[in-house]
């Protein structure tokens, strides 16, 4: 006994994906006059069967003028934006009613719904008719797709009839982004971000920013900064195309916020969040697309009980002749300190003026305190400073740093030959 057939519906369903046109491409072949192809036999095969593509006056440029449209499905990358074309013609003779077209698209994590809840079913589709939409959805997720097209509608005779449809497509990843943090002697960081195509065309950069958390400032080094302040220019020059494979690096400068009623920056242990990487990029025909990376994390250097940061000191001094710096002391830890200073002289020719092993009095959890030595060069070239060693009284812990700065020391009577 046949197994009964499936009832042909009356109505048919096609979906199209919508592309922007590409230019028509040639593979021009060159000669020379004396060459077969430049002959005459060879002038007359090029008149009788010229390529419609070619540019005027341009005949050996390998993109053409004309545009065409999409040969196959093509591929979709994070960030963009998917857009469809769905229709359902009647092939029948008959009026059809109450017809109800719903798409959603199903993803390894989530089934969304694109079109056709909640709406009101169209009443009727005469013959030849068709009902179209176009539907558009920002991808944000990679892997397999399925875009689930469902069309119920019911037939003269009053039976209601619904069949699916399935269009399965990969998702790709457009951007490799890597990143490094560089931690530099101030409270400042600084962030790397090197972002390489991964896609098969070239594409824009339109825009890379980095929004940071409420804990940072942020600052972009990617932007030269004229004289006259009229107008910027970026790092990368005129050109801001990225080819497929080629990478491109973007820095930017973070720092602290200060805390509540101070101007003295908030010290961040363990691993915070710094923010996102904002990218918004183009393709060659001007479609858009948009990526945003997830929090950025860094690991706060360790600076134990004690920070000495270095916040000011001349690039350069003269030799035998007394000169300053200013340090910033910061506690790092959750109890109060009572610290006394301790100056030693070394052999790397600089040696401290002043008092050593002064007290400098207390101080509080997360605070900080400002003080200005002073040093006398005995040798030239570049010195390091170091010898600094602060006291904790309370635990007898004493604290060493050394190295805190670099100054180049110079002689007036090689200056003067």
């Amino acid at each position: 006994m046949e197994a009964p057939r499936e009832k042909e519906h009356l109505l048919s369903l096609k979906v199209m994906r919508l592309t922007k046109s590409s230019f028509i491409t040639t593979n021009p072949v060159l000669f020379e006059a004396r060459d077969l192809a430049g002959g005459p036999s060879g002038s007359m095969v090029r008149d009788i069967s010229p390529h419609l593509g070619l540019p005027a006056g341009l005949e050996h440029f390998g993109v053409g003028e004309l545009l065409m449209l999409p040969q196959n499905f093509g591929s979709i990358y994070l960030g963009e934006t998917f857009s469809s074309y769905v229709s359902v013609h009647n092939d029948s003779s008959h009026v059809v009613k109450e017809i109800q077209l719903k798409t959603d698209l199903q993803t390894s994590s989530q089934r969304l719904t694109l079109s056709g809840s909640g709406t009101t079913p169209h009443s009727e589709l005469s013959p030849a008719q068709c009902i179209d939409e176009v539907i558009h959805h920002e991808v944000k997720e990679l892997g397999t797709h399925i875009l689930v097209c469902a069309v119920s509608y019911t037939t003269p005779s009053g039976e209601n009839m619904y069949f699916r449809k399935f269009f399965k497509f990969q998702v790709l990843k457009p951007l490799d982004v890597k990143t490094k943090f560089y931690n530099a002697e101030s409270d400042e960081v600084y962030l790397e971000a090197q972002i390489q195509n991964i896609t098969q065309s070239p594409m824009v950069m339109e825009r890379v920013l980095l929004e940071p958390t409420a804990e940072y400032t942020v600052k972009e080094l990617n932007v030269i900064e004229p004289d006259n302040k009229s107008s910027s220019e970026t790092t990368f020059g005129s050109f801001s195309y990225l080819n497929p494979l080629d990478t491109r690096q973007y820095l930017y400068c973070l720092k602290a916020k200060p805390l509540p009623g101070s101007d003295k920056p908030a010290v961040i242990k363990g691993v915070s969040n710094i923010g996102k990487l904002d990218i918004v990029w183009k393709t060659s025909m001007g479609e858009r697309g948009r990526l945003q990376t997830s929090q950025l994390q860094r690991m706060a250097p360790g600076y134990g009980d004690v920070k000495l940061n270095v916040t000011g000191v001349p690039d350069s001094i003269t030799i035998e002749k007394p000169f300053q710096i200013q340090c910033r002391i910061t506690s790092c830890c959750e109890r109060t300190m009572d610290l006394k200073l301790v100056l030693n002289n070394t052999e790397n020719g600089l040696m401290w003026l002043g008092v050593s092993g002064r007290q400098l009095g207390k101080l509080g959890p997360g605070g900080s305190m400002d003080i200005e030595l002073t040093l006398l060069a005995t040798i030239p070239g570049l010195q390091s400073v170091s010898g600094l060693r602060l006291t904790d009284t309370y635990l007898k812990r004493t604290y060493e740093h050394d190295d805190v700065a670099q100054i180049f020391v110079y002689s007036e009577q090689l200056v003067g030959a």
